[in-house]
């Protein structure tokens, strides 16, 4: 019997394995909704914990649950984008802008606007304002926000809201459904054992034991297949995961931890806790929007019994 090898391993859901470009996730599809508001928000990654609560398929019977918490400071639009043909129009900035937004960009000093007619969608700019929390950053982030509605309300919208903050009580409430888009936890330098999951080779092999082995036919063609498991980078991808589930929309007094979060500190703003794990070190940046297939079997509130603060020294 030959001795069958398998050089490729790995999933290749995502393809290619490509590093983030930056921190801040991008969004390239967004939810359709009537009402005229804001599709979506942003907060950072606090932990995890568990909760208690009554098991819908068995009301009976407790049941727990790990949950992820992101703390939410307001947001604040730094002005608005038009757009035509799917392509940047014009924008607007707010002629009040926040002292740290200096240290992401440099500000135009001629910001007169201009009535823009003739265009298809808006969408608003957000700054984001970590200097409201405790991870120790003043640097904020900067990205684009989808409206819902008609390009009419999306302007007077946008209008009301330059250089004023949203809330995220003002965007989600308890139950709903929503796509989550983070960067993941960057690894460094890793070798295909780790990064693909490939077996390890028998003991006496020549050279190596912990590489693909004999390629065999992947080298027809001059050069080694990039489908081929070989060592490189890992982790630092962009990760969109569908349908999760906010459970609880609370303030930061309840969820107060001796000793403060493992490797984030004290929750000094609104927080968002969501069912199970998202990607991503604490800390960073978590984008969520309107769910785009959200599965309409899930019900909407869940009674929580229990959240637990035991500390995670």
């Amino acid at each position: 019997m030959p001795n069958i090898r398998w050089p490729r391993k790995g999933s290749m859901q995502f393809w290619p394995r490509v590093r983030a470009k930056r921190e801040t996730a991008r969004i390239r599809s967004w939810a359709t909704i009537n009402e005229t508001r804001a599709l979506g928000f942003a907060g950072y990654k606090v932990g995890m914990t568990h909760i208690i609560v009554l098991d819908p398929k068995n009301e009976a019977q407790p049941a727990s649950w790990p949950v992820s918490i992101i703390e939410c400071p307001p947001l604040k639009t730094i002005g608005f984008r038009f757009y035509k043909n799917s392509q940047p129009l014009y924008q607007t900035l707010s002629d009040s802008q926040d002292k740290f937004l200096q240290r992401r960009l440099i500000l135009p000093k001629n910001k007169n606007a201009k009535e823009i007619n003739d265009y298809d969608d808006l969408r608003l700019i957000i700054s984001t304002q970590p200097s409201l929390t405790g991870i120790g950053k003043k640097k904020p982030e900067i990205f684009e926000m989808a409206l819902g509605g008609n390009k009419e309300d999306k302007l007077k919208f946008a209008q009301q809201k330059l250089a004023k903050d949203i809330l995220i009580t003002e965007v989600f409430k308890e139950g709903a459904q929503v796509d989550t888009h983070i960067i993941s936890k960057g690894k460094g330098f890793q070798g295909p054992m780790k990064r693909f999951g490939i077996s390890r080779r028998q003991h006496k092999s020549e050279k190596s034991i912990r590489n693909p082995g004999s390629l065999g036919a992947w080298q027809a063609q001059g050069q080694t297949m990039y489908r081929t498991a070989h060592a490189g980078k890992m982790g630092y991808h962009l990760r969109t995961e569908y349908n999760k589930h906010i459970l609880k929309i609370g303030q930061h007094e309840e969820l107060s931890m001796n000793g403060g979060w493992l490797h984030y500190g004290t929750i000094k703003n609104t927080y968002v806790m969501i069912k199970g794990s998202i990607s991503g070190p604490p800390k960073r940046l978590v984008r969520f929007n309107f769910a785009i297939r959200p599965n309409y079997k899930v019900k909407d509130a869940i009674p929580i019994n229990y959240i637990s603060l035991v500390s995670k020294q």
